[in-house]
């Protein structure tokens, strides 16, 4: 029975992931420090992605800041899932001593502790993301050849031109294809830019331990269970929340900005490939379902299956450290771990929406999520 270790295990993929070991006979142990922000007040009695897991996994409350919690957690373990993240672009562009604290300097410590202390680690997974290549990968339908654009340029967003322009011919704009692995790195966030020092900085140090390790780029993840509370990410439960309170929706741009929408269960199935399969050491791999979906289409299908009609205010408003367009090319991990994602967006928002409509309506926090852009200078 391999004993698993899983950082951030509470939360949205955590506490599905944790429920899946368990189901295949590993003895699972979760580090979470439990934030309000994503489990409310009083999670330990109330926050459903916890209560479903407590009780059935060997759970420390604890902070990945904290080398003593570290290394209570690490003990006598064989696989560290390292997953605990401070998440949400927008947000990270002024949090961002917590983020750099939490997503940079917590990977350091246990990077430090596997490097310095005797442990029975064998293998280590980390939750990266999709936001590590910034805008994806583009293609001009003139020369035919690929481009990974920098940061759109704010005179442009300000007259409404939202696509991203051809470098070398400045009055086109070029067309979002499948981002693939070996595309650009380039975050346009604080959170993009400490996932991937999350990804490298494990990678590298497990190479060099002789460590498998395998990250794990995820694009949008979404499914029953994801917090409905949590004002600064996740579309689907954002919208969702005001929907729900028959509350207007301020769609960003001209809302046709899109992404690659990956249902939980799919994100399960690929992070157990990555644990169980050997053919997956020492790779990145995207974890998607490769189809791009526009944000005005989520809020549209929203109100559709939940038979409510709200006014959508498409404000050309825009949010710095925002991208046009990302999806995933999966083909490398479908080559190495025969992995092809089963729920698509049509099938995994039913899902979604059916059990919110189980769930108790949450404060509504979002505008003043837009209001502390708004007074940092993040949002126009």
């Amino acid at each position: 029975m391999k004993k698993v270790l899983i950082t951030g295990g509470a939360g949205f993929i955590g506490s599905n992931l944790s429920l899946q070991l368990l189901k295949r006979g590993y003895s699972v142990t979760v580090l979470d420090n439990l934030h309000p922000q994503i489990h409310g007040e009083d999670a330990e009695n109330n926050s459903p992605l916890y209560t479903s897991i407590k009780g059935k996994i060997n759970f420390i409350k604890g902070n990945v800041v904290s080398k003593s919690d570290w290394q209570q957690a690490i003990q006598d373990q064989q696989i560290i899932i390292h997953l605990a993240a401070e998440t949400g672009t927008g947000q990270s562009m002024y949090e961002i001593e917590r983020y750099t604290n939490v997503n940079i300097n917590g990977t350091s410590i246990l990077v430090d502790l596997l490097t310095n202390t005797n442990h029975t680690i064998e293998k280590v997974i980390v939750a990266s993301s999709r936001a590590i290549y910034g805008e994806g990968k583009y293609m001009s339908s003139v020369t035919q050849q690929f481009f990974y654009p920098k940061e759109r340029k704010e005179e442009d967003l300000l007259k409404g031109f939202f696509e991203p322009r051809n470098p070398t011919e400045e009055q086109e704009f070029l067309t979002a294809i499948a981002t693939d692995e070996n595309s650009s790195i380039q975050p346009n966030s604080i959170y993009g830019l400490t996932k991937y020092y999350q990804e490298q900085a494990l990678m590298i140090c497990c190479k060099s331990l002789n460590i498998p390790c395998v990250a794990f780029r995820y694009q949008n993840v979404y499914g029953p269970g994801q917090s409905l509370s949590n004002p600064y990410t996740g579309i689907l439960s954002i919208f969702s929340t005001r929907i729900k309170a028959h509350k207007p929706i301020n769609i960003f741009e001209d809302g046709k900005e899109s992404r690659d929408f990956v249902y939980i269960d799919d994100v399960i199935t690929a992070t157990l490939l990555g644990i169980e399969k050997s053919e997956a050491n020492f790779l990145s791999f995207n974890v998607g379902t490769g189809v791009s979906t526009s944000v005005l289409e989520v809020a549209e299908t929203l109100m559709k299956n939940y038979n409510i009609t709200i006014p959508l205010d498409i404000s050309g408003q825009f949010r710095k450290g925002d991208i046009r367009h990302n999806f995933a090319d999966l083909t490398l991990i479908k080559e190495r771990l025969q992995f092809t994602p089963s729920v698509d967006f049509k099938t995994g928002i039913q899902h979604f929406c059916n059990w919110v409509n189980k769930q108790t309506l949450q404060n509504d926090n979002y505008e003043n999520s837009l209001a502390e852009l708004r007074s940092k200078g993040l949002m126009k």
